[in-house]
């Protein structure tokens, strides 16, 4: 469907990835993963034309077409929820539109003498459109949208509201819907998850997996990830590696991959060492010239093994908290209400000592208002806040990393605040949190997002506290600083309440849920695992009640559903069986090929290989040979793919 052959991007002379390759297949589910500022975004916006690669080639199907949701900056205006999201199918409105003028047209020419022409040309035009229309499935688009704005969390009462009414994550969230209604044959997602909670994330999940076409993610949460991608493509210093299988099985393979890295580098320094002393050694002598000359040549052409710094993560423990009494803080009867808008009802709850508890709930259910109420800093219009003995909390929330002063740099941000701490403590306290060298003094003015949520985490390392409230900490963390942190929180002695979407990072954390339901708080003794359990299991006996009673007269008619589908799928797999076992053959030929070309690529790092200049042009001979047949193959896998396609568009 897609081919990236040889593509490199640089910025300033320096390049974010250099004569990388990546193929993409009809329905393939590929997570770019790495470090940030890796290039995986960049990688994307090449994919989809929005960005040139400085060389390289992209192949594509003539009938190939890609969707892209962007990280942030998306913002809709002038138009209502459903609107605006309906502008996916303006063909579809257009042409149904039409049928509407036409009807018009021919009741009026029912009455008229001169009807035999134009009556014929219009009762014909009507039956394309409306052949074009069925084709589209386009008498469907009402329900597609409902459904898929109501499976992200839009509210009937949602519909006719206009966009600007939405904040920054609703907004990111028309967006998803908008990609996932227009169906593109290739969808890629930067962060979809980072605005939905978890029922809308379970929700998208679930949607994804039955997705007729190609999806390309980059996303931090590793549970996401697991659920829905076959395979890995890493980039790191410029390169990409390749894993098949789930993200947990790429974390297996990588170290593995690592441990056989770290040997071959090793060997080949000593090599280096041992080369360039016998460089150093003979260079001024007349009978091992040529020695030498060879010697310098092969370093000169080898290609150096490099290592990552392994995905450089946080590294920190929380500091020892002040001793408390059992119960750290306790709310009763609180009520809380924006005007005319409740958030709460008379809503009690006790944190103990020691607790880690989840908030859970869907977007403006209140969680960061209830977080707020608990860190003190939320006024509420009735009710009691009051902490136990001798509790400390500490607060970060969505907005704290914006908080920042931005005049002030990295390390005055904390020297400030820590004036008695050595400056060798406060460095060794950035350095943690991958502040390096001249880092430290970089202005907050011109950090990243998820450097200054990394700043604002270790201000809050500074003063010990026994009950730490985080909202959504791990936005702009990727996956390693994540774990790290998880790690820390679970070492942490003191009770935490956490507020976030990412089900991997809570679960080994949390021993208690609150969830926020409509004004009230329901508590769940258990994991977050053990409590999304739970309801799916309600959700499932309601599903089963209901379909029970539906299914009766319904049985008929979805026999003769099923009977169709099955001759259409019957007949698809008649024409496409060919195709396929052609594309499977080129497929493992390309794999084949690739991997031989790897071999010869890997000759060439070796000393042995420049020794003999017989072997360096046969090298060079065959390398030539097997990189012109991988494009023959590559353009025969594209055509393949663009019958294939064309004859699924045929069938639907």
């Amino acid at each position: 469907m897609i081919s990236l052959q040889n593509i490199s991007k640089q910025y300033s002379g320096k390049y974010l990835f250099k004569d990388i390759s990546l193929h993409v297949g009809d329905e393939d589910r590929i997570a770019l993963v790495g470090p940030n500022g890796a290039g995986k975004s960049t990688l994307m916006k090449i994919i989809t034309g929005k960005e040139e690669a400085d060389s390289g080639n992209i192949v594509k199907s003539r009938l190939n077409t890609t969707g892209y949701l962007p990280q942030d900056s998306i913002y809709h205006k002038g138009n209502t929820l459903y609107g605006e999201t309906e502008k996916v199918f303006e063909d579809i409105i257009r042409l149904q539109a039409r049928v509407e003028e036409i009807g018009s047209e021919i009741s009026l020419l029912i009455d008229s003498e001169e009807k035999s022409n134009q009556f014929n040309d219009l009762i014909q035009e009507m039956e394309r459109a409306q052949h074009s229309i069925e084709h589209q499935k386009g008498y469907m688009t009402e329900t597609k949208i409902k459904q898929v704005l109501s499976g992200l969390g839009f509210g009937a009462d949602d519909l006719n509201r206009m966009t600007e009414e939405f904040s920054g994550g609703w907004q990111m969230r028309m967006e998803i819907a908008k990609l996932l209604l227009a169906e593109p044959s290739v969808l890629l997602l930067d962060e979809p998850t980072n605005h939905l909670d978890i029922d809308s994330l379970e929700w998208l999940e679930n949607y994804l997996k039955s997705y007729k076409g190609a999806i390309i993610l980059v996303s931090h949460d590793s549970r996401f990830l697991d659920n829905i991608v076959e395979r890995i493509v890493e980039i790191s210093m410029g390169k990409t590696t390749e894993y098949k299988g789930i993200y947990s099985s790429y974390i297996t393979q990588k170290e593995q991959h690592l441990d056989i890295l770290k040997s071959t580098y090793a060997n080949q320094r000593k090599f280096i060492q041992k080369t360039a002393r016998f460089i150093e050694r003979f260079r001024y002598k007349n009978t091992k010239a040529k020695q030498v000359q060879s010697r310098i040549k092969m370093l000169e052409k080898m290609e150096k093994i490099e290592i990552d710094k392994d995905d450089r993560g946080i590294s920190f423990h929380f500091p020892e908290p002040p001793h408390a009494g059992r119960i750290i803080m306790e709310l009763e009867g609180i009520t809380k209400s924006y005007g005319a808008n409740a958030v709460f009802k008379d809503l009690s709850l006790q944190i103990e000592r020691g607790e880690k508890i989840a908030i859970l709930g869907v977007n403006g259910s209140g969680k960061s208002t209830l977080a707020r109420i608990i860190a003190g800093i939320e006024p509420f219009q009735g009710g009691n806040r009051t902490p136990g003995r001798n509790a400390v909390t500490s607060y970060y929330s969505q907005n704290t990393a914006e908080e920042l002063d931005n005049d002030k740099t990295v390390f005055d941000t904390l020297d400030t605040i820590a004036a008695k701490e050595a400056p060798e403590r406060l460095r060794t306290l950035l350095g943690c949190f991958l502040f390096t060298a001249d880092d430290v003094f970089k202005p907050v003015e011109v950090l990243s997002g998820g450097e200054k949520s990394r700043l604002a985490l270790a201000k809050m390392l500074l003063n010990p506290a026994n009950l730490l409230i985080l909202d959504e900490p791990t936005n702009h963390l990727d996956i390693r600083s994540k774990a790290i942190l998880r790690e820390s929180l679970e070492e942490y002695s003191g009770s935490c309440i956490i507020i976030s979407h990412d089900r991997d990072f809570l679960a080994p954390i949390t021993d208690k849920v609150f969830f926020l339901r409509k004004e009230n708080l329901e508590i769940y003794p258990g994991s977050v695992d053990e409590y999304l359990e739970k309801c799916h299991r309600e959700k499932e006996e309601e599903t089963a009640g209901a379909d029970k009673e539906k299914s009766k007269p319904m049985a008929s008619l979805e026999r003769e559903r099923k009977k169709g589908e099955a001759e259409r799928r019957q007949e698809l797999y008649r024409r496409i069986k060919p195709l396929q076992r052609a594309k499977d053959k080129i497929e493992r030929e390309i794999d084949e090929a690739e991997q031989d070309k790897a071999k010869k690529e890997a000759a060439f790092t070796d000393q042995k290989t420049y020794e003999n200049e017989g072997e360096i042009q046969r090298l060079n001979i065959e390398y030539a040979e097997i990189s012109s047949r991988l494009e023959v193959l590559y353009s025969r896998w594209t055509e393949i793919g663009e019958e294939m396609e064309g004859i699924k568009r045929d069938m639907e």
